[in-house]
């Protein structure tokens, strides 16, 4: 059997043309006997520790990368039409240098270079080259495009212009064989450059779909994000080529350059970066003179110790030893500083907060002044909210008043540094109902007949229901009119078929409600970061790695939820006080 690696994949994350999740995609190729597959979404890095986690669960080295757009000139200019058009161009990451280039350049592309698309360009390419490996592309890379268009000088200077800056041996000619007959062509002249120049050649598959059989829910996907049907004749769409093709069906392909299929693995051999789930990257809090952060955390417990026990038994003395002890030992008395500090600040000026779940089990929160509630007098656990025996990150989640917590995330910003802060994004992914709605609007089929169907699956807050669920007889969701829809007719049947190979596929992104996240370092040496999903392009940008993708990563992150109830419940005492003269406040 061939050796060969895929290292030209697109998952779910590239939001708009992959459909197989990290997962499906690592068990396909485990299953199709290869070693690596390499993860190049298109522009984003969304998937990446999902990809890494999945690759790891199916014994299959994983190649991080990104499938990155180039402005064809300065990435700071807007310009439409096709001449400005940006180019794909194919990165991976060959060691960790590698990796945090592809980190600053991705995130560059958004934050700077946002034009419809993330878009580089060749000054960025310059700048974090080091540890990279690239590609000329798809055939909508540069060169390619170049050649297409008959301009061979032009594409010959790119091509030693892309080997000058990333040096020998890292710089590789791509080649597509989808059976197109317009490919053939390009695929001809990309192998003459090659031998023209010395430049080695890289066979790779655009995967989009890891299956052939999936080519059609694809289809419909696509449909789904373009807003238009299966009828549109001028829609976006792929041939059913673009899966996750065997060694033996590449082999076959490129049969006249070996060496093409080759490369592939020698890439993959080169390439050797392990994310780091093991340590914690905890932003550094400034203590007074004389103290450590031990010491200082310490001291404040101390003081309202005072405040909130008037007689200190031997009871409350052991439980604040023990969780201080505990506390110190996990490494965590800069979080409960930091924490501390954000509800001090809420306090000095007049913003109310309130803390949820766990923490309350603590006597440190409660003498601290963060939480309101004696552990002690409610029998609460402090191991429920930190256990040695359960290393993680602890978990305060702050509640505010809707209208101020923009004053506290800026707070936050202010404190630790704009390039250390930034919100989680959050992926929506699509539900059973929202799969069956968007796939009849695909087929363009009868909207009242779609929503009929629709309807029948049940809607239970806080229990995900799956379609297949309410298909199986005996499953305590199981529908029988839903069964009878399915069995009814063949439209019927395959519209449900549809909807459940794109039941939950992430469709689009946004910025999470509460999550924010704070670091030791900028951000960008840890994560990709990306434009504010609202649209707000002055705003605090938000991490490509979603709110598990963070912590396991060791970031430290802070929930913020906006609450409108606290903005009503504070303007009521606000309008007792004015008009009764009885103040209130949130504890009574």
């Amino acid at each position: 059997m061939p050796e060969f690696v895929h290292l030209h994949v697109h998952s779910e994350y590239s939001l708009l043309d992959g459909l197989a999740s990290p997962d499906k995609l690592a068990a396909r190729a485990r299953e199709l006997g290869m070693s690596a597959l390499a993860l190049t979404d298109h522009g984003v890095m969304f998937g990446v520790v999902d990809f890494y986690k999945a690759c790891k669960k199916h014994d299959i080295k994983s190649i991080l990368g990104c499938e990155l757009y180039v402005a064809p000139g300065s990435r700071f200019e807007r310009n439409s039409g096709r001449e400005h058009k940006p180019f794909h161009l194919t990165a991976l990451a060959r060691n960790e240098v590698g990796y945090k280039n592809l980190l600053q350049l991705v995130s560059k592309a958004q934050l700077e270079g946002f034009y419809y698309r993330p878009r580089v360009d060749r000054e960025l390419l310059e700048q974090h080259c080091d540890g990279l490996i690239v590609f000329s592309g798809c055939p909508t890379g540069e060169i390619p495009r170049l050649l297409r268009d008959g301009q061979r000088d032009k594409a010959r200077q790119l091509a030693g212009w892309f080997h000058e800056v990333f040096g020998k041996g890292n710089f590789f000619i791509e080649v597509q064989n989808h059976s197109l007959e317009w490919m053939q062509g390009l695929l001809r002249d990309l192998v003459e450059m090659s031998r023209e120049f010395d430049l080695p050649l890289v066979a790779t598959n655009d995967v989009h779909f890891s299956r052939r059989e999936d080519h059609y829910a694809h289809d419909i996907l696509l449909c789904i994000q373009t807003n238009s049907t299966v009828k549109d004749p001028k829609r976006m769409r792929y041939t059913d080529t673009f899966y996750m093709r065997s060694p033996e069906e590449m082999a076959a392909l490129f049969a006249e350059i070996p060496e093409a299929i080759r490369n592939t693995v020698l890439i993959a051999e080169r390439c050797d970066f392990k994310l780091d789930f093991g340590t914690y990257h905890l932003p550094s809090f400034e203590v007074p003179e004389g103290f450590t952060p031990h010491t200082y955390l310490r001291h404040l417990c101390e003081a309202g110790l005072n405040q909130r026990y008037p007689h200190i038994t031997a009871e409350i003395r052991a439980r604040l030893e023990h969780e201080l002890r505990v506390i110190h030992e996990m490494g965590f008395d800069t979080y409960f500083l930091i924490v501390w500090d954000l509800c001090d600040f809420a306090r000095r000026n007049g913003i109310w907060w309130n803390v949820r779940g766990s923490a309350a089990g603590s006597i440190v929160a409660y003498t601290l002044g963060v939480t309101n509630l004696d552990p002690l007098e409610n029998n609460l656990i402090f191991e429920r909210f930190l256990n040695p025996g359960r290393v993680s990150m602890p978990d305060i989640d702050l509640d505010f008043p809707d209208d101020r917590r923009d004053t506290m995330i800026n707070y936050t910003v202010q404190k630790y540094g704009a390039d250390k802060v930034a919100q989680i994004i959050t992926f929506g992914t699509m539900g059973a109902r929202a799969a069956v709605r968007d796939a009849g609007r695909a087929l363009d089929l009868p909207l009242g007949e779609v929503d009929r169907v629709a309807r029948l699956i049940p809607a239970i807050p806080g229990k995900p229901v799956s379609i297949a669920n309410v298909l199986e007889e005996g499953h305590e969701f199981y529908v029988k009119e839903f069964r009878e829809a399915y069995d009814s007719t063949d439209y019927i049947r395959n519209l449900i078929d549809t909807a459940q190979q794109l039941e939950g596929v992430a469709r689009h992104a946004s910025t999470h409600a509460a999550g924010v996240v704070v670091a030791d370092k900028p951000l960008v040496e840890y994560c990709p970061l990306a434009r504010a999903t609202k649209g707000d392009e002055g705003g605090v940008p938000v991490t490509q790695f979603d709110m598990g993708s963070v912590e396991a990563i060791g970031l430290l992150k802070i929930d913020f939820l906006g609450l409108s109830t606290l903005t009503i419940m504070r303007k009521a005492v606000e309008l007792i006080k004015q008009y009764q003269g009885v103040e209130l406040d949130l504890a009574t």
